[in-house]
C-alpha cells in the first residue's frame, strides 16, 4: 500500500512540473513587448497575442492582466508534426504573461518534455534545444531597467 501511495505521489509530482512559471520584474505589457522583440530578433514568427483580460472585459467579467504570446519556428514545428501530426494541437508554442493574485507578474509555459511525452516524438535534442531557448527567452524578457 505504501508503494502505491508513493508511486501516485511521484506521478502527480511529475505531472505538476509540466508548466514552468517564472517571475517577471516588468509589467505585463512590458514583458509581452520584451518577448515579442526577443522572438523577432531570433527569427521566430509571432502568430498572435491574446488579451485574456480584454476578452473577459467584453463579457463583463473581471480577470487579472493576462496575455498569451503565440509563436513558433516552422522548421521545428514541421519536424515534430512529421513525427506525430497531433503535436499540432500543442503547437505553435506559447507563453502566458499574467499578474497573479499577489500582484506579481509571472510568465508560464509548458516544458518541452511535455510535448514529447504526450505525442509520439523521438526528438530529445530538439526538445532540449527548445527548453534551453524558452528558458533564455523568458529570463531575458522578465528583466527590466525601468518600467
Amino acid at each position: 500500500m505504501k508503494k502505491i501511495v508513493l508511486l501516485l505521489t511521484l506521478v502527480f509530482a511529475l505531472s505538476a512540473n509540466d508548466i514552468i512559471i517564472k517571475e517577471s520584474h516588468c509589467s505585463v505589457d512590458t514583458t509581452v513587448n520584451n518577448l515579442k522583440n526577443i522572438l523577432k530578433k531570433k527569427g521566430l514568427s509571432i502568430f498572435a497575442v491574446i488579451n485574456h483580460q480584454g476578452n473577459a472585459t467584453m463579457v463583463n467579467m473581471k480577470l487579472n492582466e493576462s496575455k498569451m504570446v503565440i509563436f513558433g519556428k516552422a522548421e521545428l514545428g514541421t519536424a515534430l508534426m512529421q513525427q506525430d501530426m497531433t503535436a499540432g494541437l500543442d503547437l505553435p508554442l506559447r507563453v502566458l504573461v499574467y499578474k497573479d493574485t499577489d500582484g506579481k507578474v509571472k510568465m508560464a509555459y509548458r516544458d518541452g518534455s511535455w510535448l514529447a511525452n504526450h505525442h509520439i516524438l523521438n526528438a530529445p535534442k530538439k526538445i532540449q534545444k527548445l527548453n534551453n531557448a524558452l528558458n533564455k527567452i523568458t529570463t531575458k524578457a522578465g528583466q527590466c531597467k525601468n518600467d
